[in-house]
């Protein structure tokens, strides 16, 4: 299952950031964008599974480095 959250980035930073809140998560992850423009994914995951989903979206693209 493919959460499709981070279509908006080619190439993904080396670090992601999680945040937990009562009602979910929140994953944060930057890279570059199909033009190299700078660009930042914000996504509110209302699971767990969810948040791992996007998390393995993160891990299956290539690196900006």
């Amino acid at each position: 299952m493919a959460a499709h959250k981070l279509t908006k980035l080619d190439k993904v930073n080396e670090s992601i950031t999680i945040n937990r809140y009562d009602n979910g998560f929140m994953v944060e992850v930057g890279g570059r964008d199909s033009d190299n423009d700078w660009k930042t994914c914000k996504t509110l995951c209302n699971s767990e599974e969810e948040m791992i989903a996007v998390i393995r979206e993160w891990n299956s693209k290539e690196l900006d480095n």
